[in-house]
């Protein structure tokens, strides 16, 4: 089994799939891999980064999806009402956009670097875009 790596600015992260709660969403998302990207902090969402795909299609639904991510937890909007975009809470997270509330796909766990989370987070919010990168190692 492969590993997952999240570097994000200067910050790494261990991760792993949930597999077995969103293995559409998963597998999508290997399709992408490695994906780069930008995160931004949310506007609307509370403690949360976040990356704006606009209309990238990953071509799956709902699966395993919560408007409440826990610290650590990445979801995948796929799209609908707003634009498709993956959400990694570092805080309290109650997941909407300008249209309302939405729920994303828990489809990533971070497991280790948990305690930058929330630096990662505050650093985006005050000093603005970071890169990110997801891959399998």
């Amino acid at each position: 089994m492969s590993k997952l790596v999240i570097r994000a600015g200067d910050y790494t992260f261990d991760a792993r799939f949930e597999e077995q709660a969103a293995p559409k969403t998963v597998a999508a998302f290997r399709k992408a891999m490695p994906f780069e990207s930008h995160i931004i902090h949310v506007r609307w969402s509370g403690e949360a980064v976040w990356m704006p795909l606009g209309d990238l299609d990953f071509g799956v639904g709902y699966e395993n999806h919560t408007s409440y991510p826990a610290p650590g937890q990445i979801i995948l909007y796929p799209g609908g009402i707003s634009e498709t975009e993956i959400l990694m809470a570092y805080g309290g997270v109650s997941f909407a956009s300008k249209m309302g509330q939405l729920a994303g796909n828990h489809f990533i766990t971070v497991t280790s670097g948990l305690e930058n989370l929330a630096t990662l987070g505050k650093s985006v919010l005050w000093k603005g875009a970071l890169p990110i990168r997801f891959e399998e190692v």
